[in-house]
Parts: structure tokens; sequence; C-alpha cells
């Protein structure tokens, strides 16, 4: 593991600072450090080096490897192994993990050791109207970072790591920009030797598993339960299962929900809207049709005996539109939009059948007189009355502007006159 066998030197000091006896097991190795490091913390008036000695002798023999390593050949093997630099131990992070990061009153907080929370990872589900009307189950299928099951998180074979010599440990190096002759920026980075962790691992130490990355890429598969009733950018969350991290909180895998546009139904919270055209003889006389509901249920559609529609009419169904959320049984209503198609012309024959059944006109027969008195007038068709107004507007704005310019003096602009 060190490339030479280093010479014997003192391994019992260790040993000695828990006060236990080199055949100890970890049992004994937990109870004797906690018992001592209570006693030493130094918020509670112990002594501050030997509650660091008590962590640094704790964190080595608790490590089957180390200890094997400091059995053989002492606490100069292990330095070597490290790089020379020995390891970085936090005794306030051994302690936090025995007693939690409260403990001591603000020892833990006012050092900033609180584990910080990961990202959360957002994907976005598309689903169908269908999908939020009968509820459904999708499987998907991601990768993520977990951390290494070989090294637990630590990135080396030892379970050692270095202090980064790019940035000192910080995770953060300064970079100084001259932006003129008096003027400097500075600008704060993650360092990127040791990507903003602070730390370095011997390249002969690193885990074989992670490559000293710490955490490896794993497959999984998670099963979406989408819900009746569920609405368009609603969130399933999947707590803890986004990317994991060393000494971080693991952050979660939410999921929003897309609903996508239907060809018949439209969806207002939870009622259902549908469009349904209509020929002028059904709008009159009576229609019935059949509607494919979004569970494939076929409801018949139809008017009452000398019922008629007219244009633009909508008409309600009780509980046939969308499932309430977690109340699946009941439902919002169903409304159906009517437009009347009418025939583009009709023949004289057609005309006078009709005047037959329907009420008759309501405006007066004009007499050939009145009618001579008026002037004939020729109507044409619009399509789109919106886009025609504009279209007026424009052309009046443009009119206005054209007559400004050609009026006397239009052009000059009135100055001054400076005394």
């Amino acid at each position: 593991m060190f490339g030479r066998a280093p010479k014997k030197s003192d391994n019992t000091k260790y040993y000695e600072i828990l006060g236990v006896p080199k055949s100890a097991s970890q049992d004994d190795l937990k109870k004797a450090y906690r018992k001592a490091a209570i006693k030493n913390h130094p918020d509670k008036g112990g002594d501050p080096e030997k509650f660091k000695e008590l962590a640094q002798a704790y964190e080595v023999l608790s490590d089957p490897e180390k200890r094997e390593i400091y059995d053989q050949y002492g606490e100069d093997a292990l330095k070597e192994g490290m790089g020379g630099g020995g390891a970085h131990v936090d005794p306030f992070d051994i302690f936090s993990s025995f007693f939690g990061p409260s403990f001591g009153g603000g020892g833990g907080s006012s050092r900033g050791r609180r584990q910080r929370r990961g990202e959360d990872v957002v994907h976005p589900l598309k689903v169908s109207l269908e999908d939020l009307y009968n509820g459904t189950s999708k499987k998907l299928s991601l990768l993520r970072n977990v951390i290494c099951s070989k090294c637990k998180g630590k990135g080396s074979k030892s379970g050692a790591s270095m202090r980064c010599p790019g940035c000192q440990g910080s995770g953060m190096k300064v970079t100084i920009r001259q932006l003129g002759p008096s003027m400097i920026q500075q600008m704060q980075q993650p360092c990127n030797e040791c990507k903003g962790t602070g730390e370095s691992i011997n390249e002969k130490d690193r885990c074989p598993g992670c490559k000293g990355e710490k955490v490896v890429q794993e497959k999984k598969v998670l099963e979406v339960h989408v819900e009746k009733g569920m609405q368009h950018n609603q969130k399933i969350t999947f707590p803890g299962e986004a990317d994991e991290a060393p000494d971080t909180v693991t952050g979660d895998i939410v999921f929003v929900l897309q609903q996508k546009d239907h060809s018949k139904f439209k969806r207002k919270g939870e009622d259902l809207f549908y469009e349904h055209t209509l020929s002028l003889t059904e709008a009159l006389c009576g229609f019935q049709f059949v509607l494919t509901h979004l569970d494939s249920r076929q409801l018949l559609i139809k008017s009452n005996p000398g019922e008629v529609v007219k244009p633009d009419q909508f008409k309600a169904i009780n509980d046939e539109g969308m499932p309430v959320y977690q109340r699946p049984f009941m439902k919002g209503k169903l409304y159906i939009h009517f437009t009347v198609e009418f025939p583009d012309s009709l023949a004289p024959e057609q005309c006078k059948a009709l005047e037959a059944v329907l009420p008759p006109r309501s405006s007066s027969k004009l007499t050939d007189m009145e009618i001579d008195e008026c002037e004939e007038t020729t109507m044409h068709d619009v399509n789109n009355i919106e886009e025609e107004m504009r279209r007026k507007q424009a052309h009046a704005a443009q009119e206005a502007y054209e007559e400004d310019d050609e009026m006397p003096g239009g052009s000059q602009r009135v100055q001054c006159a400076q005394q």
C-alpha cells in the first residue's frame, strides 16, 4: 500500500490516550472514546488538546485498515501513507457522530459543521388527460450518484485525505483581475484542483471503485403514481432519492406533471368542456350522439322533445367532470358547448317549405313604392371582424401621418431664440 515497509515505531500511544489495551474491541473503543470525549469537550471546560488527541486516536483505531497499519508500524507509517501530511481529522465532526451537532451548546453550530442539503433533481413528466382522469403508474429509469460502497465516500483506500494545497482546504480560490489603472475585480470560485471539497487524495491511495470521486453512478427505477384528479404542474416528490454526496443530506427527486392537450376535452379545475357541432336540422328538430368519455364509457347525449338548441349554447351534466384529487368519488361537471352549422344557401323551394312550418317573419311586407324610395346596398362576408378593424385603424393612422407631412411648416421645429 505504501511502496516500502516503514520502520517500526511506537504503536501503543493511541491505546494509551483512550485508556484501553491493544486487544480492545470496537465496542470497548467506542465506550472509552465516548466517556473521555465528554469529559474533555472544550465547551464543557475540558482540555482542547486532549480532546483533539482523543479524536485522532479513535479515528485511527476505529478503522480496521488503519488500525492494522498502526499496530504493525506505528503512527509514522500512517503519515507516510497519507503523503506525509497526515489525515485532517476534525474532532468536532467525530464527536457529533456520537452525540449530534447540538451537543455542547454552540460548539457545533458556531463552527459551521451543519450538513448542507443537496440539490433537488426536477424532472418534467408528460401525462395525458386520460392519465389524470383515471390515474396511472409510470416506471422511470434514472441515473444518480451514490456514495461509493468500497471507500464509504472517503475517496481513498485508507480513508485518509490531505488538505488541498491549491486552496489550503477552503475549497475556494480567489482571483484578482485588473480592470483599469485604479480598479480591480476580485472573484471567488470553486477550486479546480479539489472541485471545491478542500481535500486532496494521494494518487496511489485513490479508491479503485470511484477513482477518488467518492461517488459512483447507479441506475434507479422509480414508480411514479399519478393519482386521479391531479393537476397540471402538480409535483410528485421522492424524498432523499437525488444525488448522494459525502457529508450532505440527500435532496429529493421531484416530478412535475405536464398535461398534454386533448383533441376533444378541455379541463378547467374540476370541470371538463367538450365541443360539439350540430347541423341546423339537429338544432331545430332534435339530436342524439354518443360521447366517448376519458375512461372509454359511452355516454348517450340527446335533446328533449321539441327543444331548440341555439348557437354558442352550453349544457351541463353533473358528476361527469374530473375526479376531485384525493376524493375520487366526487366529480365536477361536464359542459358541452354547442355550435350550430348553418347551410351556405337554400333553394327557393326549400325556403317555401321552411316558411310553411317556421314562425312568420317579424318584418312587415314592404310595398313596391317603399322599396322604390330606398337605395340598394350590397353586403360582403367578413371572416374576421377584429382583423378588419385593426386594418382600418392602421390605415387611418397612416393617412393622418401623411396629412401632417403635407401641411405648410409641418416638418419644421420650433426653437427658442437665445438672447
